[in-house]
């Protein structure tokens, strides 16, 4: 194999924007993500970059030696994590050097195995079965998935070459499997998606609920924040299982599963009852208020408990607490997100906190925590389900503002949303979508019910997985892979949770011929015949430039930040952002809806409900368990192509599957601790060691989602309105192997 820069000289002979030979990108292999680290970092520098894992957003300090990087340590000035990394984070680098790392493009031949082929023939094989695909089958044949974890400026070019270069109508990505709901939910209720919150919160709450959340696993260094609180805080949490957050809360509501609606809306009709609701703030600030009430008068705080299993008295201290006229914030993660009715759910907290006056103040909030590093840049600006900037491609005013602004013809930009993810999975199966790309995503292990998704990849005429793994389960079922940079081999963009858009830098070169997602795209619009469209994207900070733009005008403005070079400065900076008049200071941390106006064209919040459903698969005598998934612990990310390269992370969590199970249960089924079970669901069984744990109730198993079986359990049941995945609930049963 030739050396990776003569690799690039031979290959990368294309067209330039302007016309001519790309004899910069040729000469330039930094720009491939090949050769040298950028500019202005000398061979011993020290590198701040926040974190490509989890959306807490963490800046690391990275440190160089002769141009390589060699180890890490915290940022102490940063406003995210003030000096703290949990496990991930210090392992950050070490998965760059993994043996499986994808380092030339791989094409299935005609004996049906991945063979290396060099760029140009990667190239002409994604151009030329895509087009042919889309000649013969119609433009809408083909579509993408993409991801929460590459960044913002890379996500924002993918949906624009796909949707106005290469006319792919359809394409979702996998934010949609944890924060659509969050999503919709803030888009109804407050008229855009808007976490209004800051991690300054975790610290002046003076009662904190968190429901479905287990932040001492899946967000430490938020968890950190709360312990970090001086007001003696009420931290109550509601969760099916005693989690490590509930062990350390002051109160743990064990509720049955899917019982959180009629929770929640007991809570909110004891308070009309009790006279312990905010009206001023309501008359001012919202509406539907009085339907609301009315709809409430079919609940009380016995028709939560009767629900929810929990007692009278418990229930009854939670009203009192959140009556109490203190600081009161609400916190949830995929608990609620991931529910058959997670919309209504999450509004139903948005509802509590309007009630109450308990928004856009110090320590208050009805506050999403997100899961993914750029789970907040795709919501905006990755151009799947939402057109660029929080806008909707069914809007002619805002498809002529992003055409002026992108200098594009406006016939490029397509009037209609895209398919969800679901929908796009299921036009698979009808056939009418014959070719996918996925990018930086691992759809055969992440996907509910998983046997499904591996049958309906049959039906795809061409699979393209871009990723930096040529191991992942999609990858090996792909029919091309293009290798990918990861986190740390390229720049750009996070915003994380509370809104902060941080930095993150090439701190070390990638492999072979992999090449950062932002070169593979301007590779694609190239050779697919559109790089005319993209003439001003020639780098990542070129594109971050172009988002400010897209920005302005929108409750995301962030017209103030000139640059990379400011968010360095700042520590990153929390959108809406417009510089200030006279040079007034930038605060480190800032909260929406201070002045108590929301973005719904009359400035107020609605009130959004419902009567809750019941459990679509609920237990039977043959299926007499729910099975409930989720984070295993805090070394674990996701489909572990990160975290299970490394020797250090592995020493902290389980190798093989297991499943928790109560003592109770465990007893009655002459279940041994460590002893080998099956767990059957009516999608199919795995195997998995058993864990006798009383921290899951009686007729409950818990298994973590990190293992590659887990989904092939979870049944495909969906949330009407944002159209997120219910993985937390479905019927099981168990027994001895």
């Amino acid at each position: 194999m030739m050396a990776a820069i003569d690799f690039v000289k031979e290959q990368l002979r294309i067209r330039a924007f302007d016309g001519v030979l790309t004899e910069r990108l040729v000469q330039d292999p930094a720009a491939h993500g090949l050769g040298r680290l950028p500019h202005a970092f000398k061979p011993d520098a020290t590198v701040h970059s926040v974190c490509g894992y989890c959306a807490t957003g963490c800046s690391l300090k990275v440190h160089l030696k002769s141009g390589h990087a060699v180890n890490l340590s915290t940022h102490t000035d940063y406003p995210v994590n003030l000096g703290m990394a949990c496990p991930k984070g210090w392992e950050a680098l070490t998965p760059l050097a993994a043996s499986d790392r994808a380092t030339i493009p791989l094409l299935r031949g005609r004996n049906d195995e991945l063979e290396p082929v060099s760029w140009g023939d990667a190239m002409d094989a994604f151009c030329g079965r895509f087009k042919s695909i889309q000649e013969e089958h119609g433009q809408a044949s083909v579509a993408f998935l993409s991801t929460g974890q590459i960044v913002t400026e890379e996500m924002a070019f993918l949906g624009s070459l796909a949707k106005f270069g290469m006319g792919v109508v359809h394409g979702d990505g996998n934010t949609r499997q944890c924060m659509a709901t969050a999503a919709t939910a803030y888009k109804q209720s407050f008229g855009y998606d808007a976490p209004p919150y800051t991690y300054q919160d975790f610290e002046e709450s003076d009662v904190l609920i968190f429901v479905g959340a287990n932040p001492c696993i899946a967000h430490p260094i938020m968890w950190q924040r709360v312990m970090r609180n001086q007001r003696e805080p009420e931290v109550i949490v509601v969760d099916p299982r005693k989690t490590e957050t509930a062990m350390a809360a002051t109160q743990h509501l064990a509720i049955q599963p899917k019982s959180d609606l009629a929770l929640f809306y007991g809570l909110a009709a004891h308070l009309v009852q009790m006279d312990a609701v905010d009206q001023d703030f309501i008359n001012a600030h919202t509406e539907g208020y009085q339907a609301f009430v009315d709809f409430l008068k079919d609940y009380s705080l016995e028709t939560a408990t009767a629900a929810t299993g929990l007692d009278y008295a418990q229930v009854s201290q939670l009203a009192r607490l959140i009556a109490s006229g203190k600081r009161v914030s609400f916190w949830w993660t995929m608990g609620v997100n991931q529910s058959y009715e997670g919309t209504r759910l999450a509004q139903s907290l948005i509802n509590l906190a309007l009630m109450t006056g308990n928004i856009g103040k110090p320590g208050t909030g009805a506050n999403s925590i997100t899961g993914q590093c750029n789970a907040m840049g795709s919501r905006l600006f990755s151009n799947t389900t939402g057109l660029l900037g929080g806008r909707n491609f069914e809007s002619e005013q805002d498809r002529n503002a992003v055409a002026d602004i992108l200098s594009i013809p406006v016939a490029k930009i397509p009037d209609q949303p895209s398919l969800a993810y679901n929908e796009i999975i299921d036009a698979i199966e009808a056939g009418t979508i014959k070719g996918l790309w996925l990018i930086a995503t691992n759809t055969a292990h992440s996907w509910i019910n998983q046997k499904r998704f591996r049958r309906v990849r049959e039906k795809l005429d061409f699979l393209v997985v871009q990723d930096m793994s040529y191991s992942t389960e999609s990858a090996e079922i792909a029919d091309l892979v293009l290798p990918a940079a990861g986190w740390g081999e390229k720049e750009g963009v996070f915003i994380n949770s509370e809104r902060r858009i941080g930095l993150t830098r090439k701190v070390s070169q990638a492999p072979g011929e992999a090449l950062s997602d932002f070169n593979i795209f301007r590779l694609i619009a190239h050779h697919w015949g559109c790089a005319e469209l993209f003439e001003e994207w020639t780098s990542p900070e070129a594109v971050f430039r172009i988002l400010t733009r897209l920005s302005q005008g929108m409750p995301c403005d962030i017209t103030g930040i000139q640059g990379y070079a400011d968010l360095e400065r700042a520590g990153g900076i929390q959108w809406p952002y417009q510089r200030p008049e006279g040079g007034a200071r930038l605060q480190t941390q800032r909260r929406l809806f201070e002045d108590g106006k929301f973005y719904r064209p009359n400035g107020r919040a609605k009130f959004y409900f419902e009567a809750p459903r019941a459990m679509p698969e609920p237990v039977n005598e043959a299926y007499p368990f729910i099975l409930l998934t989720g984070r295993g612990t805090s070394s674990q990310w996701h489909t572990q192509t990160r975290t299970g390269k490394s020797d250090v992370l592995k020493k902290l969590y389980p190798k093989n599957p297991y499943v928790e199970i109560n003592p109770v249960d465990a007893q009655a089924l002459q279940i041994r601790p460590n002893s080998k079970v099956c767990i059957r669901s009516r999608r199919g069984e795995v195997e998995a060691t058993a864990v006798i744990l009383a921290s899951v109730q009686v007729g409950q198993v818990f298994m973590p989602m990190h293992y590659r079986i887990t989904n092939q359990l979870t049944a495909s049941v969906f949330d009407p309105y944002s159209k997120q995945p219910s993985y937390k609930a479905c019927a099981v049963t168990i027994h001895n192997i």
